[in-house]
């Protein structure tokens, strides 16, 4: 068994014999001398191949290639001062080799894994068992798996068992699309995969295990982006005979125990606002706090303006919003700020106005139609100054939020105002309880049917205005989690129900059960899940939540190396009971 890592040698361990397993990294043929970076997951170690010490198998060693897998014995002792290299822990030592064992051959490989360079997305999937021997990857997974026990840890010091609930479970279709799975023994039926755990985990409170967690496979058949996979993990936690501060309380201190354990960072305390202060101040629900640049408001100043278009709009509801980029008016031609306006576009907006502020003055278009008091107004409300620019929104309040939430993210970015090495966590609170669906004609949950609402009577004589005990933890502009006080008493559910339109077979179809249960004496109780790929992947400081999955799909939701999904015999579609109007396709 092994019983080394090869990045721990130090020069305290010098003078002893060692044996070591590894791939080979590198190699250095220097004629009678072979220098090998010999590489396992904890680092490298040089070893070295010296005809002299290794005069039985040297023929062996100049047959090493890289991604050999090989085991070494030899002795350690301390490099030459003109060989040591500071770059690496291990750089003061190295391993005089006097057996050699090749435990596996390997074919030239279709990337360098040592450079640990960027590779071709397919290509790296496709090999990703060669990918994952890359330390970016393989220092990702790793510290994905020090989060989990750190998360573990924490959890079991306060009173909370680890359950698992089931993975195949009942439709209930009323988020994103379930993956179904037929049923061959119920010919005509079928599983779901879990969205979430969230009725079971309920039911687990109803059963009296009163605080529970898991670290939970979900599965989404929803579009992907950078930060989504359609198998996800999430660490899923509830309580009973708990209220929202005693969830945010605990996992806000689960998360700064994490991050001491797992980084040695010292968190502050979390700041907390409301949902709607969120949208006023960012223009998202998850903002990102390391950065300012705000979201000015102008709607007071712009509702009785000669200007028609901006007064027409907020007569029809609109607001008037604005971002000051600060500084940085010249950084931006008239060319730039087109193309802002066609990014804004693809939020729902008509368009946007802009005005410079250069030699005490303003610039732009609207500069010669907006009244010189507002102007004047303006600049003194926002403070503006020369050189700077001024990006004006004028319509829904949706679109307005959207559009300048992302324009403001797009322009921290080219202009780097987001410091790199920061972790800015808040809690945003009194998430509205529906947001209205146009397509479908009613008002739908903003998290989910079972969230208590702050006052029952207004879903039904407001549900515009209605606000849901909820909280979501944010961390740098990404959701890392979110949770809500569970409505445990089946009037209340009803009630609930009935404003999201849902008909007394829809309830009874899909949380017949689940309802049934929460007439025997359910306790109050309150949850939240966190995404632990997207935890891992804000920690670990990359971008792309598939730098911290061992075997992640890629956009169309595939499998390069395994090539899943594929088809089926029509033998298993015929023991299934299902007949596709793609039959002719199928094997």
């Amino acid at each position: 068994m092994k019983k080394y890592n090869n990045g721990e040698f130090r020069t305290k361990d010098v003078g002893l014999q060692y044996t070591v397993y590894g791939w080979v990294n590198k190699r250095r043929d220097m004629g009678g001398v072979i220098f090998v970076d010999l590489r396992d997951r904890s680092g490298f170690l040089q070893v070295v191949f010296n005809r002299e010490y290794l005069k039985n198998n040297f023929e062996l060693a100049e047959e090493l290639r890289n991604e050999y897998c090989i085991k070494v014995t030899g002795k350690l002792i301390n490099r030459t001062p003109d060989m040591v290299n500071p770059k690496i822990p291990t750089g003061e030592v190295e391993l005089m080799v006097e057996d050699l064992e090749i435990l596996g051959e390997a074919e030239p490989v279709p990337f360098n894994i040592y450079d640990d360079q960027e590779v071709s997305e397919n290509i790296a999937l496709k090999y990703r068992y060669l990918d994952l021997r890359r330390e970016k990857l393989q220092k990702n997974i790793i510290l994905r798996a020090k989060i989990t026990q750190a998360v573990r840890n924490f959890l079991n010091a306060n009173s909370f068992l680890e359950i698992e609930t089931p993975i195949l479970c009942k439709s209930t279709p009323e988020g994103a699309r379930d993956y179904v799975v037929p049923s061959r023994i119920n010919p005509g039926s079928f599983y779901a995969l879990p969205q979430s755990p969230q009725i079971f985990k309920q039911l687990l409170m109803v059963g009296g295990f009163e605080r529970y967690f898991q670290i939970a496979k979900c599965f989404r058949d929803e579009d992907l982006r950078a930060d989504r996979q359609p198998e996800f993990t999430q660490i899923d936690i509830e309580m009973s005979f708990a209220n929202d501060e005693d969830v945010m309380n605990l996992v806000e201190e689960m998360l700064k125990k994490v991050f001491w354990d797992v980084k040695g960072i010292k968190l502050n305390d979390f700041p907390r606002i409301t949902w709607q202060e969120a949208m006023n101040k960012y223009g998202s629900d998850k903002p990102d706090t390391r950065f300012e640049m705000y979201l000015n408001d102008l709607t007071d100043l712009f509702i009785d303006t000669n200007m028609n278009v901006f007064r027409t709009a907020i007569e029809n509801g609109g607001i008037a919003k604005c971002l000051v980029v600060k500084n940085n008016g010249a950084h931006y031609s008239r060319s730039d700020i087109e193309h802002m306006v066609d990014f804004v576009k693809v939020y729902g907006a008509k368009g946007m106005a802009w005005l410079k502020y250069d030699d005490d003055k303003f610039t732009g278009v609207i500069a010669k139609n907006l009244e010189e008091e507002k102007l004047n107004l303006m600049k003194e409300q926002l403070n503006i100054e020369n050189n700077d620019l001024i990006l004006i929104l004028v319509d829904k309040p949706s679109i307005v939020y959207a559009a300048l939430g992302a324009l403001r993210l797009k322009i921290a970015q080219e202009l780097d105002l987001i410091p790199k090495d920061k972790f800015n966590f808040l809690w945003v609170v009194d998430f509205p309880m529906f947001e209205y669906s146009e397509t479908e004609g009613r008002y739908k949950a903003t998290h989910h049917p079972f969230t208590m609402p702050r006052n029952i009577d207004e879903i039904e004589t407001a549900p515009e205005k209605a606000l849901s005990v909820a909280y979501d933890v944010v961390l740098n502009g990404y959701e890392l989690g979110g949770g809500s006080v569970r409505i445990h008493d089946p009037k209340m559910q009803k009630r609930v129900f009935d404003a999201l339109g849902l008909t007394d077979e829809d309830i009874k179809n899909k949380f017949g059960f689940f309802i049934e249960a929460f007439k025997y004496g359910a306790p109050p109780h309150a949850g939240l899940a966190i995404g632990l790929e997207r935890f891992t992947m804000l920690m670990s400081g990359t971008d792309n939540i598939k730098d911290v999955i061992a075997f992640p799909k890629t956009q169309s939701a595939s499998d390069l190396m395994s090539e899943a999904p594929s088809e089926i015999t029509k033998e298993q579609l015929k023991e299934l009971g299902i007949k596709l109007d793609l039959e002719d396709k199928v094997k």
